[in-house]
């Protein structure tokens, strides 16, 4: 073929690859451009949805959010005020009764001209009659379901002063805080705390009394008893405990004084409240505030229990919401997100929309372009310059459409470049296979002039390098079958044997069916080579033998080529596979590069990092190479 008729057909197959690549781009142009690709907004109206549209939404809820949490708290707050103010008028109920149970009693007009009667009045008898008289009356109202015990505290000169079941000295009475205010009470019934206080015979009980001041008949500026009516605590824990709140919220009462009257908690009974808690309960009968305590904003819920004048509080922080609240709160800001979520979802879509029919024209253009592009060559881009400006962004596609362009250019002319390289690679290849049949021709011209010369030994010598480059250069393949590879090696030894003569033996072990396998080729001849010169040979005082055995095991092959020359230490056998040893060698053969590292990562490169040679040696006994490699049949033999 002449030279101007393969650059008329090179010309060709470039024109051709450079018209499909072209149409390629441009279909995959026009596929980026389409409207379900073009997803990215515009700087500036990019901005302006921020500011115009996001901007303001976000405000807008925020405020929706601001507006619901205060919905809901006050919804809360007097929800939670109403559960108090009931339980506030159950305890009330239950207070007055007991006032009921101690007006009754204390109308009794025998209960005061009883306790009028001194020790030295009436005769005993008369003082055994009033005994059973006030006995009466106080088991009369303690048959009350609601009355825990009625105690009478009189003059310690009454006779029955010391029963101490119901009736107790007044003196006793005295040094209890609430005692003073009894007496101020001027008759009128004066609620205490919550309080512990011992029985006879009964133990230790947690109570709270209505206590009032009896006057003598005869003489009204004299005290003549006091008579308390007791309850026990839980018919105020039983009411509060009814209280659904959130978990955390205090309910507690607070006497008319400013003290804890009652609270869950033992021992805040009868601590002075917070002056700036007290302050908001002196505000009205009822109510709900707001204050800060401890840095935290707290809620205060009070109503008022009428017979005893205290206040039934229930305080909690802003957070402490009643579980329904907090669903609700939950449902209404899922609800809101996903509103939030859709409407945010749907505009972009919409603006999408708009900017997709404003660049439909100008991609359009574009796509023309690209397609003038593939007919016109160079000269294409030439309409990429015609078009109309629109704006900074459109400017930035077209650019990076002309790149595009340019970028298909280049890879035309690298296709273009890849196939000129590859023919002349191609005709390297055909002239350098010429060279090894030139080689052989002449290697047999010699052979047969020395057979011709009765040189015999100089024939062998020949027909053996001639099987040794045939097999070694093997047309060019790099993997070639064991049998092969055994055959190089056992051509390399003889031809060494006519070179050494009757210094060294060789013998080969291998099965017939492992000939078949494929391996690297080269691999078994640098390793016997080595073995000869740097084991063999430098061994003068014995005659050598090299051994090649070829087994299987577990489906990869094991060669193994031991001799047993002058051998080596252990560290020098380790560097053998783990460092490249370079240098030339000298026409002895006894050269610096022992090859086996070479031949090591060869093996790892086409079998696996688990594949590679290993070296076992010791001196003045010999060296033993074994290569491990996967096993792999030819699928086809030539």
């Amino acid at each position: 073929m002449s030279h101007q008729a393969y650059t008329g057909i090179r010309m060709r197959k470039a024109a051709i690859a450079t018209g499909i690549d072209m149409r390629k781009a441009a279909i995959a142009a026009a596929r980026l451009f389409s409207p379900l690709h073009r997803f990215s907004i515009p700087r500036r109206w990019l901005l302006a949805y921020l500011l115009l549209i996001v901007l303001p939404a976000g405000v807008f809820l925020y405020g929706y959010y601001e507006r619901s949490a205060a919905i809901l708290k006050n919804e809360v707050v007097r929800t939670m005020h109403q559960a108090l103010k009931q339980a506030g008028s159950n305890l009330s109920y239950r207070l007055a009764r007991i006032e009921d149970i101690s007006n009754a009693a204390f109308m009794n007009v025998n209960l005061h001209s009883y306790l009028s009667v001194g020790a030295d009045d009436q005769s005993i008898s008369i003082q055994i009659k009033v005994i059973e008289d006030l006995r009466f009356l106080v088991e009369t109202v303690q048959s009350n379901s609601d009355v825990f015990r009625v105690r009478l505290f009189v003059d310690k000169s009454k006779l029955y002063a010391g029963e101490l079941i119901n009736f107790f000295p007044l003196d006793s009475l005295m040094s209890r805080p609430w005692f003073d205010s009894i007496i101020t009470g001027n008759g009128g019934i004066v609620w205490t705390g919550v309080y512990k206080e011992s029985y006879l015979g009964g133990g230790e009980e947690t109570i709270l009394s209505a206590a009032r001041m009896l006057r003598d008949p005869n003489n009204y500026d004299k005290v003549s008893g006091v008579m308390m009516i007791d309850i026990k605590q839980n018919i105020v824990s039983d009411i509060l405990s009814e209280l659904q709140f959130a978990p955390g919220t205090q309910v507690y009462l607070v006497s008319a004084d400013g003290r804890v009257a009652y609270h869950p908690d033992p021992a805040l009974i009868g601590t002075v409240l917070d002056t700036s808690l007290w302050d908001v309960l002196q505000d009205g009968q009822e109510g709900t505030r707001s204050l800060k305590l401890d840095n935290e904003i707290n809620d205060l819920l009070y109503t008022t229990i009428g017979p005893a004048g205290w206040k039934l509080v229930a305080q909690g922080t802003e957070s402490q919401l009643s579980p329904t609240t907090v669903r609700l709160t939950k449902r209404s800001e899922w609800r809101s997100l996903i509103e939030y979520i859709a409407l945010f979802l749907l505009l972009p879509f919409v603006l999408l929309a708009i900017i997709v029919r404003g660049m439909n024209r100008r991609v359009n253009h574009v796509i023309t372009a690209i397609r003038k592009e593939s007919k016109e060559g160079k000269d294409g881009m030439d309409g990429l310059q015609d078009l109309p400006a629109v704006n900074y962004d459109f400017h930035m596609l077209e650019r990076s459409v002309d790149h595009l362009i340019m970028r298909v250019r280049t890879l035309v002319e690298e296709n273009y470049t890849a196939e000129i390289r590859e023919r002349e690679a191609q005709l390297q290849a055909l002239q350098a296979q010429i060279n090894p049949h030139f080689l052989y021709n002449t290697l047999d011209t010699i052979n047969w002039i020395a057979i011709g010369k009765g040189a015999t030994d100089i024939s062998q010598m020949i027909d053996s390098l001639a099987k040794y480059f045939r097999l070694s250069l093997n047309k060019g393949k790099n993997i070639v079958s064991v049998g092969d590879e055994l055959r190089l090696a056992e051509v390399y030894l003889e031809i060494q044997q006519s070179r050494f003569l009757g210094s060294f033996d060789f013998k080969l072990d291998a099965r017939p069916d492992l000939t078949a396998y494929l391996m690297p080729k080269l691999i078994l001849q640098p390793i016997v080579e080595n073995a000869l010169l740097h084991g063999i040979r430098k061994a003068k005082d014995r005659k050598g033998l090299i051994a090649i055995s070829v087994t299987e095991e577990d489906g990869d092959l094991v060669f193994v080529i031991s001799d047993n020359g002058i051998g080596m230490d252990e560290e020098l056998s380790r560097l053998l596979l783990t460092e490249a040893r370079p240098g030339p060698s000298d026409h002895t053969g006894n050269g610096s590069s022992y090859g086996l590292f070479n031949v090591n990562e060869r093996v790892k490169l086409y079998a696996g990092e688990g594949y590679g040679l290993s070296i076992s040696s010791r001196l003045g006994v010999g060296t033993a190479v074994t290569v491990r490699m996967k096993g792999a049949r030819a699928e086809h033999t030539e």
